[in-house]
């Protein structure tokens, strides 16, 4: 007897979700899209996407090479090579920008695009997150709990804007909510009882709500 297990159903919303947080923290990695316009390397932003959309659906989703070629619009050939792609290599190149930008001119070059891309997804799947994307993320928040009258989650928002996420322990937060009181509760107490680390604006309120629960 055979059995046959199906594979999961791929969410496409939930890839491209993935795929932005990749996407996000390739760019900061090259320095943000400031550096990149000052270097007039902004082309190199397809490649980007391409490379991350290539590493995701590999690493995240086990694709085939012929299914991630089909989906993102590739030769097989140019997969193989963005996954073959060295990490350590990609950081070497960053680290030295003016003589990537030089080396590659105008095209950021597949190996070099997959190697970026590598390194963006391993930096998001251990919690560090592009700050740029957590801070907007920060905005929206702000402006939905501001919209259901949530005035300490406001408070929170605003007074930790700015802040590098993961967050590793409470003295990274104790300063800016300084003084600040949480349904009653000082927001030093509630800071050195939440979970840590903290990896987004979102999950710092989730954690300060549950232990506001367990006090109540």
């Amino acid at each position: 007897m055979v059995i046959q297990i199906d594979a999961p159903v791929v969410s496409e919303k939930e890839v491209e979700y993935l795929v932005n947080r990749v996407f996000f923290k390739a760019i900061e990695l090259l320095g943000g899209l400031h550096k990149l316009a000052e270097y007039r390397t902004l082309t190199w932003l397809p490649s980007l996407a391409r490379a991350a959309f290539v590493v995701v659906l590999k690493e995240e989703y086990t694709k085939s090479d012929e299914e991630i070629a089909y989906k993102v619009g590739l030769t097989k050939n140019t997969v193989r090579n963005i996954l073959r792609a060295d990490p350590e290599l990609a950081l070497q190149k960053i680290k030295a920008m003016e003589e990537m930008v030089e080396e590659n001119a105008r095209d950021l070059k597949v190996h070099t695009a997959g190697g970026i891309a590598k390194l963006a997804y391993k930096e998001v799947k251990e919690g560090r997150e592009a700050q740029t994307l957590l801070q907007f993320c920060s905005l929206v928040a702000e402006d939905i709990v501001r919209t259901f009258d949530i005035p300490w989650a406001y408070m929170v928002l605003k007074k930790t804007k700015g802040v590098h996420y993961p967050i590793n322990s409470a003295e990274e937060l104790k300063e800016r909510l300084k003084g600040l009181s949480i349904k009653g509760i000082p927001a030093e107490e509630v800071l050195e009882n939440i979970e840590y680390p903290v990896k987004s604006p979102a999950r710092l309120l989730h954690e300060i709500k549950e232990y506001l629960k367990f006090k109540e």
